[in-house]
């Protein structure tokens, strides 16, 4: 008996053993492959020098740029529902406050603070958020912007005092990223030379969404609770957050080019197939720039969000061409009053008919937006024709569409502030919604002209350019809705001209804010040479144009040879392998979404032969 305990006591002691031993060997082998690779690293960076940057003219395929053209309209249309739900939720306030007046005992004027609060928060957002979708991402950034807006309609939704109303509009305003980031993902998957309609598609969202508000509003202010007005936004803003999830990937290019990098640094370390050792010392624009606690340090930050207000102070194109933009943008909201004000003279006088007027604007809108496309094929054969350089046009002729369209917003106003005058002198209502027309019109070209003059004109410092010219849209705005009630009730009360005078004052001072229009484009160039932004970017946009273009080129022509030589509907030919034409080319092209910098001449010979002799046999055997 003792012999047999002792017998197991030295299988069970021997099989401890020799698992521990096998658990050594396990870790040893681990620690020396972890070793190797270290070794492997630091002997890569020991030969091959510094840290090397991933490039977007090194890497074209990894962007945004090179989604297909179907998939980035795809996304900017989600991007457009969007851009609609956020000026939605600014817009339909208005609607709200008799309600609200009404049950929280405040006076109309005290519950429209909550527009304007809502307004000026949000012109301040949209620049708190802008800085963190260029070093985040735009994908999460805006996910959690759009899921903050939600949130905090529902505090407004269940509201018993205004209070609760006002702090909730202010962090939901504060909340909204708006078209900072969204123009920012046009920047994302669009070259300066194609960028012009996807421009104009954001740009209509933005506009349309004010215009559409107060269409729908209408009704509701007639016929539901002054709630509806919040479970409204709430309806579009979960729809509009659930179509960005599903539809929208991520865009930025700095963000896409670090997970490249880093996919191809830990395939060089463990020696995958198809890597290169100089991969090992690889990283992305932003992985270059440090980790993130350096990369977003508070002079870092302090800096990057302070720098629209700069523009906005010291670069007379932004500075002018945004008070422009912000006035004109600001009328919108004037209306929200005005215009039901006008149409009562012919006897509109319940709200959701004289509110429905508002699809003039829309329609001003949808004439603004047709008028650009025959100057955006003129810029495009300029472009075409001076080999693909953007230079082969100037930025000022991107003003060229406002020369002809910035009129017509002091020609709206003064007509429009005329037609109060009403019955008999103003026959009809039909005229002053023509001269709402004209403002739709102007509004939606000046938009769209001076954000498209900026992106031209300032490059990589757009954002910036482009974020003074939505502070001053949304910040004017906000303040209109304090001034439009006295401005109209409060000048020659109970005349005939009580609705005159103040709409002539505010056309005579669109004629003042159009005037720089012209300005800039007869001496834009003059002030763009001395402007240090705007001539740091022409400079390095001439030394990175040769690699751009090249980068360009190469991605469409392996789009082509992906595409075209592909089997259509109904046809007998095969389509190409391009996992073939990937193995062939040597480098995981394709699979690794790398731009080709140096492709032998014989193996696009070899590959051009394989398959122009594959297609003549299929169609000798056809």
């Amino acid at each position: 008996m003792a012999d047999s305990n002792a017998d197991m006591t030295e299988k069970s002691n021997a099989q401890v053993r020799q698992q521990s031993a096998i658990s050594s060997r396990g870790q040893q082998q681990e620690l020396n492959e972890k070793t190797d690779a270290q070794v492997r690293q630091q002997s890569a960076a020991s030969n091959l020098g510094e840290r090397r940057k991933l490039e977007v003219e090194n890497c074209y395929e990894a962007t945004a740029f090179a989604f297909d053209n179907w998939k980035k309209w795809l996304i900017l249309t989600a991007v457009f529902y969007c851009q609609i739900s956020m000026n939605f939720n600014a817009a339909i306030y208005a609607n709200g406050v008799p309600g609200m007046a009404e049950d929280f005992g405040e006076t109309e004027n005290t519950i429209r603070l909550g527009q304007m609060a809502f307004l000026l928060a949000y012109a301040f957002g949209c620049e708190l958020w802008a800085p963190w979708s260029e070093e985040l991402g735009r994908f999460w950034v805006l996910q959690a912007s759009l899921f903050l807006v939600n949130v905090f309609q529902l505090p407004c939704m269940f509201a018993t005092n205004f209070s609760t109303v006002l702090a909730a509009r202010i962090l939901g305003g504060l909340s909204s990223a708006g078209g900072s980031v969204t123009l920012g993902i046009v920047a994302d998957m669009f070259e300066p030379m194609d960028q012009q309609y996807a421009v104009l598609y954001i740009s209509y969202a933005s506009c349309a969404g004010s215009v559409i508000a107060p269409i729908a509003g209408g009704f509701v202010e007639a016929y539901l609770s002054w709630q509806w007005v919040f479970y409204l936004q709430l309806i579009l803003g979960v729809v509009a957050q659930t179509a960005h999830y599903f539809v929208v990937p991520e865009t930025r290019s700095s963000v896409m080019l670090d997970k490249t990098a880093r996919r191809r640094r830990k395939a060089a370390i463990a020696q995958n197939s198809g890597s290169e050792p100089s991969d090992m010392t690889l990283f992305g624009p932003n992985e270059f720039r440090g980790n993130f606690v350096e990369r977003t340090a508070f002079k870092e930050c302090r800096d990057l969000m302070w720098r629209p207000y700069h523009f906005l102070l010291t670069e007379p194109i932004v500075a002018f061409l945004s008070l422009l933009s912000g006035f004109s943008d600001a009328l919108i909201f004037t209306g929200l009053n005005s215009f039901g004000m006008v149409l009562t003279l012919w006897g509109f006088g319940a709200v959701p008919t004289a509110n429905i007027f508002f699809s003039s604007l829309l329609l001003g809108y949808t004439l603004g937006a047709v008028f650009f496309i025959p100057f955006f094929r003129r810029n495009t054969k300029a472009i075409e024709r001076g080999n693909g350089q953007l230079s082969a046009i100037k930025p000022e002729a991107r003003l060229l569409p406002l020369l002809f369209t910035s009129v017509l917003l002091p020609l709206g106003l003064l007509g429009f502030g005329f037609s109060a005058l009403g019955p008999p002198l103003v026959p009809h209502w039909i005229i002053p919604q023509v001269f709402i027309v004209l403002i739709g019109i102007a509004n939606l070209a000046i938009y769209v002209a001076t954000i498209d003059y900026m992106v031209a004109a300032y490059g990589a410092y757009c954002a910036s350019a482009t974020g003074g010219n939505g502070f001053c849209r949304d910040f004017l705005a906000g303040i209109a809705a304090l001034y439009v009630n006295p401005l109209y009730s409060n000048i020659m009360p109970g005349t005939k001209w009580q609705l005159v005078i103040p709409t002539l004052i505010l056309g005579l001072t669109a004629i003042l804010l159009v005037i720089p229009v012209f300005i800039f484009w007869k001496w834009g160039e003059w002030f763009r040479k001395r402007s240090k932004f705007a001539e740091s970017i022409a400079k390095e946009r001439e030394e990175k144009k040769p690699a751009r273009d090249e980068a360009i080129i190469k991605s469409r022509d392996v789009s082509r040879m992906g595409t075209a030589l592909n089997s259509p509907v109904g046809s007998r030919r095969p389509s190409l392998d391009l996992g073939l034409l990937d193995q062939v080319l040597g480098r995981g092209v394709l699979g690794r979404h790398a731009i080709v910098t140096d492709v032998p001449q014989t193996a696009m010979d070899s590959v051009s032969h394989g398959l122009n002799s594959e297609l003549d046999e299929w169609d000798s055997r056809s």
